[in-house]
């Protein structure tokens, strides 16, 4: 019993204690937050906040001493730190309510720099004000630029998009139409496409023109619902939202950069400081691609309820997830960071979500304009490590979607004209490898023009990499054309995001015009470069592409190099360009064999008659003058006059280009002659067009790696007579093989 009383007074002690303990923690806080009320009371800033709050209607702006002394005070916090969401939320309420009139409005705004957030309500509260109708014109302007600036800090869009129909309604007034336009634009979904605002905004077009704002706004309409927009959009379409001179882009750049926060992305988009006098000079200092930010800063109540719950996209750490949450992702508030995530890279492609591509397509129409074509200041120059970076990811990103962007490809159309060759050049043919199908009626404007300037004006090194590039963008033509191409209705486009539809005879065209114009660079380039073997070889691995389009690429097309390609080749020293000729003439047999096969079990199917007349003249030459040591036979394209070709001195000059006087083989000549006669003194090569040398002198020469010659001769040229001479070691080659070409059987037209 004592020792139960003594614990009740142990426990009551200590009872005791906690609630001493407790009442001077309270009044410790009391005495804090007293102190802290005391100083905010004190405090220029809070003061003049709630001078701006608690500030009368009419009150007169004129000559008001004490509204330029809070105003300033607001100003200096807001340059130096920027606004906490309710200073922003008094501020601006104040300037929309013009209970001090409209005189220091614009002033008001243009301070509007967030140091974190800006509250949704505020920006709800603020359009609202919009419909009285007081606020001058230049200032309803100057606050739409700034939500338009701001729009990614906004902490949450559910309110926004509630009073859609409420922002779309000012959607006539011809001021502000670009800016409603954009801001619809970044707030569109699918429920809100009625046949109303459709008509609305056709309306609108019909008395202001086709205006690129409300065409961006109808081509997402048109994403979301397309049986509702029925208007032909155009398929390249210049940036539709201006990037409007915004006074508060490096103030917000400034005031993030001094918190250590990350410039919000609406700001990045502007890369740099635009000077007032020059809009054009600005520094070159954003191209890093944003974070993965959520849209959302700070999710409402009711979406945290719901059952359907979006994902942030940043959230999704691994594959699984991303399966998983598939159809509940959130996408982030700047689209161009989904440049930077493999997973998110992976959705795009898996959802092809058309409202997140064309989005994604105007911030990188925007970033690639900004900072390579409108940058008078040296723009990439300035930072060529940046830039480098910045197209390598791009380029990686359409290498993993297998197809470009839209945006992408109206850049190169434009940027081609400005172009000096050098700059960034690996990573500008990468891009321009991986633009679709072009119209034929348009390929020479967008395409050719520039090139072929660049082309001649340029050195060898950047011939041979156009040439290499125009080569890829013709595999990855022909690649999708035996892939997903249809016979009955096909529907071309390398980007399957693209409007662009062109029948086969289209593609066909668009083809043949690129073969044809790398064609004609090659011709001339071999010309001013002395038939430089390394072009050269560019100029083979391209013709290896073409002389399989109808077997390997199942397009029915043959188009044969031009003379200013072939005759190079075939003159030419080195072994291996001979051998890749040989081959690419075998080559072109077999597809012209199975095409005129094809021809005559399917209707409809046609290869030119010329095709296969430049063939067989092609084929009649390369066997007369390996084979029969016969170059100057009467049909023969390369001739030289006899008063010519005696003043040269070359004995026997019709045989100089046969397979054993040919510039590439005369070394394997002589090394299989002395293998073969290694007692002689004297060289005598004709000795090797004896039967029996002649059929070990081919397999000598087969064995070199020689497979295209290799695949010419047992192809195309009938060995039968030959063959039929093996015992006879006194009769020479010529006398067996005559002068006429001994071709398997001519490709007749």
């Amino acid at each position: 019993m004592a020792t139960q009383l003594n614990l009740s007074d142990s426990d009551s002690s200590d009872l005791s204690d906690q609630s001493v303990f407790t009442r001077r923690s309270n009044r410790s806080l009391r005495i804090a937050e007293q102190e802290r009320r005391k100083k905010e009371e004190e405090d220029p800033f809070v003061l003049a906040l709630k001078y701006f709050s608690e500030v009368e209607a009419g009150t007169p702006a004129t000559g008001n001493d004490e509204l330029e002394n809070n105003l300033v005070r607001v100003e200096k916090v807001a340059f130096s730190r920027g606004l906490s969401p309710e200073a922003i939320s008094v501020m601006l309420d104040f300037a929309m309510s013009l209970r001090m009139g409209s005189s220091p409005c614009a002033r008001v705004l243009k301070c509007l720099l967030p140091a974190s957030v800006v509250p949704q309500e505020a920006v709800v509260r603020a359009i609202v004000w919009l419909t009285v109708r007081k606020l001058p014109i230049s200032t309803q302007v100057l606050f739409m630029k700034w939500v338009l600036t701001v729009f990614d800090m906004i902490d949450a869009k559910d309110k926004l998009r509630a009073i859609y129909g409420f922002i779309f309604s000012f959607v006539t007034d011809e001021n502000l139409c670009p800016f409603i336009c954009h801001l619809l634009y970044l707030l569109t979904r699918k429920e809100n496409v009625r046949v109303f605002r459709v008509r609305k905004l056709l309306e609108q077009q019909s008395k202001l023109g086709r205006q690129p704002y409300l065409l961006y706004l109808l081509s997402l309409y048109k994403v979301f619902c397309p049986e509702l927009v029925t208007l032909s959009i155009p398929s390249r379409m210049k940036s539709g939202f201006k990037n409007h001179i915004s006074p508060w882009k490096s103030a917000l750049i400034a005031v993030q950069k001094r918190n250590d926060m990350q410039v919000a992305s609406s700001i990045s988009l502007a890369f740099a400081v635009r000077d007032k006098t020059a809009s054009r000079k600005r520094k070159h200092a954003h191209l890093d691609l944003p974070s993965l930010n959520p849209v959302t800063i700070k999710e409402p109540q009711a979406a945290q309820s719901s059952s359907r719950k979006l994902v942030p996209m940043q959230q999704i750490q691994s594959f699984a997830q991303l399966l998983q949450n598939m159809h509940r992702i959130e996408l982030p508030a700047q689209m161009g960071s989904l440049l930077g995530s493999s997973l998110a890279l992976q959705y795009l492609d898996c959802v092809q979500d058309e409202s997140a591509l064309l989005r994604l397509n105007f911030w990188l129409g925007y970033t690639l304009h900004e900072e390579f074509l409108f940058c008078s200041d040296g723009g990439a120059n300035k930072n060529p490590e940046e830039a480098l970076q910045f197209l390598n990811r791009l380029l990686s990103v359409q290498h993993f979607l297998q197809e470009g962007f839209n945006s992408s490809d109206a850049f190169m159309y434009k940027f081609l004209n400005v172009w000096d060759g050098s700059l960034l050049r690996p990573q500008i043919l990468g891009l321009l490898s991986n633009i679709p199908v072009i119209p034929s009626s348009q390929i020479k404007t967008l395409l050719f023009d520039p090139l072929m300037q660049l082309f001649f004006t340029s050195s060898l090194f950047f011939k041979c990499g156009l040439i290499e590039c125009l080569n890829h963008m013709l595999l990855k033509w022909l690649t999708w054309h035996s892939a997903y191409a249809l016979e009955d209705d096909l529907d071309i486009s390398l980007n399957s995001h693209t409007s662009i539809n062109i029948t086969l005879s289209g593609f066909k065209d668009s083809v043949m015009e690129l073969v044809h114009f790398v064609g004609r660079l090659a011709s001339v380039g071999l010309q001013l470069e002395d038939c430089h073997s390394l072009l050269l070889s560019f100029i083979l691995d391209f013709y290896e592409t073409v002389c399989d389009t109808f077997l390997k690429f199942g397009l029915p097309l043959v188009v044969m190099p031009p003379p200013g390609v072939f005759y190079p080749a075939f003159f030419a020293a080195d072994p291996v360009s001979v051998d890749r000729l040989a081959f690419i003439m075998h080559r072109y047999k077999v597809n012209l064999t199975s095409a005129k096969r094809q021809e005559k079990v399917t209707e409809g199917f046609h290869i030119s008659r010329q095709t296969f007349r430049e063939f067989n003249r092609y084929q009649v030459f390369l066997v007369n003058c390996l084979w029969n040591s016969n170059m100057c036979y009467p049909e023969a394209d390369v001739r030289l006059s006899d008063e010519l070709l005696a003043k040269s001195g070359v004995p026997q000059f019709s045989t100089r280009f046969d397979l054993i006087h040919h510039p590439a083989f005369v070394s394997y000549a002589l090394d299989f002659h002395h293998k073969c006669w290694p007692g002689r003194k004297d060289t005598d090569l004709n000795s090797i067009k004896q039967s029996k040398p002649w059929n070990w002198y081919l397999e000598y020469l087969f064995t070199q790696g020689f497979d295209g010659l290799k695949d010419f001769v047992q192809n195309s040229i009938n060995q039968r007579v030959m063959m039929a001479g093996d015992g006879c070691d006194n009769v020479t080659q010529s006398q067996k093989l005559g002068s006429a070409p001994h071709i398997k059987q001519p490709l007749l037209s």
